[in-house]
């Protein structure tokens, strides 16, 4: 963005930016800015962070930092038509180095130039509050502290700065920070587009529970939700179902695979371990019985607890998705699982559903999953994931007849939830 002190820099950088828009589009951000003007009540000169703040709906302390930041932290703290534009046409419009930029000046909260361990705390409450609403993202009541440490455990701190107390985030720190948890760059590439619904890394998905469940506390969260649908297509990251939770039905692969029968399409399956770390897969395809790997590129490998992170697919190798059942052969071992090899898998929950183990993997690069590489499962849920169509329609409708729905008569109200019973997800 520059760091312009005069007006002879501003109105350069004005000029530059102005070419970046088309005339209609100047004219919609002229609008804009007479608007936050007006209700500013400054004559239509300038906009005050207060209406700024509430425009954007960016909440906490990143919504007076983007504020400072476009403003370029003049004393008077009034934004211009000229501030609007030059930031809108760097940040929206920039290359790609210097938009990164930009995100990176944003999380250093008190603009000193070095990013430390506290203002990147502040920076993830701030998009929690913006994305879950304020009153779910306050520690101890909405937002458990492990889920706000778990998204700062994936950020590191390397960058030794002279009178530091401790190692600041470097710009190479904040790339692997966005690149461990997508939905934070989501979400910080769009906070000048307004309040527009479906915006990049705000989606949460709404998360269901049939009645006879609704007294379970499910290991998935909101945020984690969250987290998660940073990396999904934005029809995925609408409703999720809980149809499988072993407090409710045992820790029993048979029933695992009896509940998912019924969902042919994507879903989420979540690991909490002896140990309380927490993880799991995404499986783009339905959990059916195969004698090898399956799957497509879509699916990938996460952390929730002790700290947030995404492995998706390198193209390695098409290890992708396990899923085998009732074979006697020691070279196909019964269980579900996710990438590298068999017996050397990244993610592997045997037929028992009372073991199996994680390993590092070529197939998503992924570390183990949990602080042990033998795993002990504690408790493992699935969320089907109701794919939403153009049409308002939701995935799996056409392949379960009368007959079938009869054998899953008491899932109906399920199977309602998730669309397969030809219910609208309206």
């Amino acid at each position: 963005m520059g760091n312009a002190s005069s007006t002879e820099d501003t109105s350069e950088a004005f000029v530059i930016a102005s070419k970046k828009f088309s005339e209609s589009e100047l004219r919609d951000l002229k609008k804009l800015f007479v608007s936050l003007a007006y209700q500013s009540k400054s004559g239509g000169k300038y906009v005050i962070a207060s209406v700024f703040q509430a425009y954007f709906g960016i909440h906490g302390s990143l919504g007076g930092r983007l504020f400072n930041l476009i403003t370029q932290e003049r004393e008077n703290m009034c934004l211009y038509y000229e501030d609007l534009v030059i930031a809108k046409g760097l940040y929206e419009k920039g290359a790609p180095d210097e938009v990164e930029n930009f995100m990176y000046q944003l999380v250093d909260l008190s603009g000193d130039g070095h990013t430390q361990r506290a203002e990147v705390e502040g920076v993830i409450l701030s998009i929690l509050q913006t994305v879950l609403g304020p009153s779910n993202a306050v520690t101890g009541a909405g937002l458990s502290e492990g889920s706000l440490q778990s998204f700062l455990q994936a950020a590191s701190f390397t960058e030794d700065v002279e009178g530091e107390a401790a190692p600041c985030m470097s710009l190479e720190d904040f790339r692997k920070w966005c690149a461990s948890v997508p939905s934070i760059k989501k979400f910080l590439t769009s906070l000048l587009k307004g309040p527009a619904p479906g915006l990049p890394g705000r989606l949460v998905p709404e998360l269901l529970m049939p009645d006879k469940m609704g007294q379970l506390q499910p290991v998935m969260r909101k945020e984690y939700a969250w987290h998660l649908a940073g990396v999904m297509q934005s029809q995925e990251a609408v409703q999720w179902v809980l149809v499988y939770h072993s407090s409710a039905h045992g820790l029993s692969f048979n029933t695992f695979l009896g509940k998912l029968a019924i969902v042919q399409g994507p879903s989420v399956l979540v690991v909490k371990d002896k140990q309380g770390c927490v993880y799991g897969g995404y499986a783009s395809q339905p959990w059916e019985k195969h004698s090898d790997f399956y799957g497509d590129m879509k699916s990938f490998l996460f952390t929730l607890h002790p700290k947030a992170a995404i492995y998706r697919p390198t193209g390695k190798n098409t290890n992708l998705q396990w899923c085998a059942a009732n074979f006697s052969s020691e070279s196909i071992p019964n269980g579900v699982g996710f990438g590298g090899q068999v017996h050397h898998f990244g993610l592997f929950i045997n037929a028992a559903f009372e073991g199996g183990h994680t390993r590092h993997s070529v197939t998503y690069n992924n570390p183990p999953l949990s602080s042990q590489s033998n795993i002990l499962p504690d408790v493992v849920e699935c969320w089907a994931v109701v794919v939403k169509t153009d049409d308002n329609t939701s995935n799996g409708a056409s392949g379960l007849q009368g007959t079938v729905l009869e054998r899953f008569k008491e899932d109906r109200q399920m199977l309602n939830m998730v669309g397969i019973a030809g219910a609208s997800m309206d």
